[in-house]
């Protein structure tokens, strides 16, 4: 025992248990702080959707008040309607005010001997006179202020009817748009009215050019194009048109309906406009650069022009087919119930169809009952019926939903254009495709924006040109026109009222390279317009829309979604080989087709 305590420990060779034991606790730590990182990134996630869930509850205050204060205050002018019937009272009550506003007496005074002569709008003879002189002059607005227009600038064109409430916002949201000083606007109208005119020209934020169609309804009342007294009746049989004698008796539409003014206005203002502006008009006669169609009641993002510049320098790598760009558009988005998990996708989904939806409307069967589909709580127990509605259903930006999930554009109303034309014989495809439709619920108008629409690499999809998906903001240039209008008599001849349907019928038939558009998943472009060519709402000045268009681009404002830093390209999910259409018909007489050709001679 005593020689074992006297011996000296000898110690073992290190078998590496040691460093194993240091690297499992460099493990162990880096596990830790990752699982903490994570729990913090879903911490925010959580939190940043609960903020985006607080700010979809809100009830939209669509009140005069609310809206304007969404507006800047420089912008309030643009907004605020300025009526030209002033009285001797009126005026003297004006300048009474500014008067005592003064402290002058003698100023008040004198206001009560001051006469206003009462506002009288131009007769027929005056407003044609009006719009030769427009036409001939072609003044560009503020053009010493911001130069001449360049040959890489964006030329906006406006189409202009009558509404101009929706005109008012849109110019609003123009005003705001980076850029937008570089700009030339051209305001292209069918409708002689001061009051839009006094509008128009109030603009100093960029230069701006008015063009008038010269041969509406307006200025031709009682003669083609307007309504002729000796035109045939729109539901008259051929036979009784020939007995008749009535204009045009031989050629009424693929539906047998002859053609109602009214409607074939729209067509006629677009090819004139386009024809005008790449072909007539001085100031853009040498340029290449893009051209952007815009519509009254549209409502633009402040960064449209950023990302249309920075889809036209990416067209080269991501889409060198391309030849139409689009920003406002009427794509399907995703399917609810495929996006989210399954622990939430139901009621995420629920909860953006219902009512916090940012932008949508309900419609019943009857194409003249539009009804807007209300944020407030009283609509609750409605909009939770057409969640049921919508459970396979795939949700569009823009676009009409129905129960089979499929769409048809808002924009031009293209759903009830079989009911406008089509006989009562049900002998268009399109009716009987909308009237099946309906039989399991009323169809319904989405504008559901969502989350992963906007972000700071923003997604594009690439596909053929599609009239009812991609016919609202959307840009050429010269080069795409010129294939379009050596297509003239495609364009002209095709029974078509709708000028998209028509321009989808020459890209199918007539191009070369037929049309191919990147577009932008998150919408710059908007619509606004409550009523159009086929919808008359009781209240066509509503301003729920607007006030929800604003909300969608505060969110994305908020969240820093806005002038993202680069595009991606996604793959879109799979798109059908477009078929052939059958017109929606409305254009089947001969006198639209001559107007219609008449319009690409040159004028110079």
């Amino acid at each position: 025992m005593s020689k074992m305590r006297g011996r000296i420990l000898i110690p073992l060779p290190n078998t590496g248990a040691m460093g194993r034991k240091r690297n499992s606790f460099y493990l162990r730590s880096i596990f830790i702080l990752a699982l903490c990182i994570f729990g913090l990134l879903q911490y925010h996630n959580f939190n940043y959707l609960d903020n985006r869930e607080a700010v979809l509850n809100e009830v939209t205050n669509d009140s005069v008040d609310a809206i304007m204060s969404m507006v800047p205050a420089p912008l309030h002018k643009y907004l605020t309607p300025h009526t030209r019937n002033h009285s001797t009272a009126a005026g003297a009550l004006l300048l009474n005010a500014s008067g005592a506003a003064l402290g002058g007496s003698a100023s008040a005074a004198a206001a009560t001997t001051i006469n206003f002569d009462v506002y009288h709008p131009p007769n027929m003879t005056e407003i044609k006179r009006h719009i030769i002189r427009y036409n001939d002059m072609q003044m560009v607005l503020n053009e010493d202020t911001f130069g001449p227009l360049q040959n890489d600038s964006v030329i906006i064109v406006i189409q202009v009817h009558t509404r101009i409430t929706y005109l008012r916002h849109l110019i609003v949201s123009l005003a705001q748009a980076r850029d937008i000083s570089k700009t030339l606007l051209i305001f292209s109208h069918d409708y002689y009215d001061d009051d839009i005119n006094d509008l128009v020209q109030q603009i100093d934020f960029c230069k701006v050019l008015q063009i008038f169609y010269p041969y509406s309804i307006q200025t031709h009342p009682n003669e083609f194009p307007g309504v002729d007294p000796n035109d045939c009746p729109r539901n008259i049989k051929k036979e009784q048109a020939l007995i008749r004698n009535c204009n045009n008796a031989l050629y009424p539409d693929l539906y047998g309906h002859y053609r109602e003014a009214k409607f074939t206005q729209t067509k006629h203002h677009w090819w004139w406009k386009a024809n005008r502006v790449f072909n007539e008009l001085e100031v853009t006669r040498f340029h290449t650069g893009l051209v952007l169609f815009l519509e009254e009641d549209h409502y633009v993002a402040e960064d449209f022009l950023y990302l249309l510049d920075m889809m036209q320098k990416r067209t080269k790598d991501l889409c060198p087919q391309c030849n139409v760009l689009s920003l406002g558009t009427y794509l399907k988005t995703f399917n609810y119930y495929t996006y989210h998990s399954k622990t939430n996708k139901k009621s995420y989904a629920s909860s953006l169809i219902s009512t916090n939806s940012l932008l949508g409307y309900n419609r019943n069967n009857n194409r003249n009952s539009l009804q807007l589909a209300a944020s407030s709580s009283s609509s609750q127990s409605a909009q939770s019926s057409s969640t049921t509605s919508f459970k396979n259903a795939k949700a569009y930006v823009g676009d009409t939903v129905d129960t089979d999930g499929n769409s048809s554009n808002h924009n031009n109303q293209k759903k009830n254009t079989a009911t406008s034309y089509s006989s009562t014989s049900n002998t268009n495809n399109n009716e009987n495709s909308n009237n099946s439709n309906n039989k399991n619920g009323a169809q319904t108008w989405s504008y559901h924006v969502l989350p992963s629409l906007y972000s700071v690499y923003q997604k594009v999809e690439v596909m053929a040109w599609v009239s009812s998906k991609h016919n609202m903001g959307f840009a050429f240039n010269r080069t795409t026109w010129l294939g379009i209008r050596r297509c003239a008599r495609h364009f002209c001849g095709y029974d078509d009222y709708n000028w998209d349907w028509s321009l989808q019928h020459v890209s199918q038939q007539c191009l070369q390279h037929k049309l191919h558009a990147m577009i932008v998943k998150g919408p710059r472009v908007f619509h606004i317009g409550e009523c159009g060519v086929h919808h008359k709402n009781k209240n066509c000045e509503s301003n729920q829309v607007i006030s929800k268009v604003q909300q969608v681009l505060r969110i994305a404002r908020k969240s820093h979604q806005l002038f993202p830093r680069s595009l991606t390209l996604t793959v879109p999910s799979l798109v059908k080989k477009s078929k052939l259409r059958k017109g929606n018909g409305g254009w089947g007489d001969r006198r639209d087709h001559e107007l219609c050709l008449n319009m690409t001679l040159p004028r110079r």
